[in-house]
């Protein structure tokens, strides 16, 4: 499970610096706009553990929708 987490992170990740950048913003800029701390964006975007109250502070800022999907569970459990 831990290899699909990190998968997953580091598409937010992506997602969140590639939007960001797009919009011409600093993290900073991103973070004062989100009510988040910049170091809280630059973890985001190095795919670090974060809340997701965080992280959908940043995503609905760039216009991104954080969405849940189902993952068939491993033949290994």
């Amino acid at each position: 499970m831990a290899e699909t987490d990190s998968t997953a992170m580091s598409g937010i990740a992506m997602q969140v610096c590639v939007a960001r950048k797009d919009l011409g913003w600093s993290q900073g800029l991103l973070a004062a706009k989100a009510g988040v701390s910049r170091p809280s964006v630059a973890r985001v975007e190095a795919s670090d553990a974060v809340s997701t109250d965080t992280l959908s502070k940043i995503s609905e800022v760039l216009g991104l929708k954080l969405t849940l999907a189902e993952v068939p569970p491993d033949d290994d459990q």
